[in-house]
């Protein structure tokens, strides 16, 4: 889940004053009995190996690895490349974030950023793939309102009749739009699956930020011209690493439930000014962007732009 700026801060104080009221497990290394699990939205909740697992008849394994501050606990990743669904909620009429997130979303991968999701395997060894493809868009008016709860969004995955179960549907919502359980106060997106027409969807919200600026942006110049759509940008992918990484909220994540891109949450790393006295780090097809890290799964774990 992408935090909002003022929540990530108070996470990382709390942290820092040894306020957390859960928990944690033993240091790195250790069994993972104590790991908090992620929840899809803030800080995990402890789960025991051996309990069912997020997907419905699997248990879940403890299989954790030490040394790069991330932890696999059993689940799958998405493997042989991550398809992309993009639903348009709301009115997204004369703006250009039409074209600059599915542009976003066509390069995305294979490139040396998306390259650090081949760090981390499933249980056999094998690898997530450099690979996403943008497989389909469609457009929602309204259909649950301009204030939506969690099940509206899934209800909003569902009436697109999903059956891509290497895919992400992601629900992007107009500037008009709320999600009640905590957009702009508490996150600014999130991932999660469900079962829907017998088959395990995943899917994420993400908001756009033009609704709360100053939580979910981090600038109001954006390289493109559209702050609202740049900023969807990086919480795509926040979601998008997320959710090919720890698909069932029951693979990677670390003894706090923080998955990947939790990690590296609002760092961006080495930076450039661009024409219009914006920031970016990459450039992916012919755009600039703005894109938060993602933690590498080796050589000890670090943020990075590449790998």
């Amino acid at each position: 889940m992408y935090l909002s700026k003022a929540l990530r801060g108070a996470c990382y104080f709390a942290v820092a004053m040894g306020v957390a009221s859960l928990s944690y497990a033993a240091p790195d290394g250790d069994d993972d009995k104590n790991d908090l699990a992620p929840t899809g939205k803030g800080i995990g909740t402890v789960f025991h190996p051996g309990q069912p697992s997020d997907k419905p008849g699997q248990a879940r394994t403890s299989k954790p690895s030490a040394g790069n501050g991330i932890f696999y606990h059993g689940g799958p990743v998405i493997l042989g490349g991550t398809n992309i669904h993009l639903i348009w909620y709301g009115n997204w009429s004369n703006n250009t974030a039409t074209t600059i997130l599915p542009d976003f979303a066509s390069y995305i991968a294979p490139s040396p950023y998306f390259n650090i999701n081949t760090t981390y395997t499933d249980g056999s060894g094998k690898a997530v793939t450099n690979m996403c493809n943008l497989s389909t868009q469609a457009n929602d008016n309204y259909s649950r309102g301009t204030s939506l709860g969690d099940t509206d969004i899934q209800a909003i995955v569902a009436a697109q009749h999903p059956t891509d179960t290497n895919g992400v549907y992601f629900v992007l919502t107009s500037a008009d739009v709320n999600e009640t359980s905590g957009f702009c106060t508490q996150y600014c997106g999130w991932h999660t699956h469900a079962s829907i027409g017998g088959q395990d969807i995943k899917y994420a919200f993400v908001g756009n930020p033009d609704r709360c600026p100053s939580a979910c942006e981090e600038q109001t110049t954006s390289p493109n011209g559209n702050a609202g759509a740049d900023g969807m940008a990086s919480i795509i992918a926040h979601e998008l690493e997320e959710a090919t990484t720890d698909p069932d909220l029951n693979a990677w994540y670390d003894r706090r439930g923080e998955e990947n891109a939790d990690k590296c949450a609002w760092t961006f790393g080495v930076t450039h000014t661009a024409s219009n006295g914006s920031l970016y780090n990459m450039t992916l097809g012919l755009r600039e962007y703005l894109i938060q890290q993602n933690w590498v799964n080796a050589n000890g774990g670090f943020c990075a732009l590449s790998h």
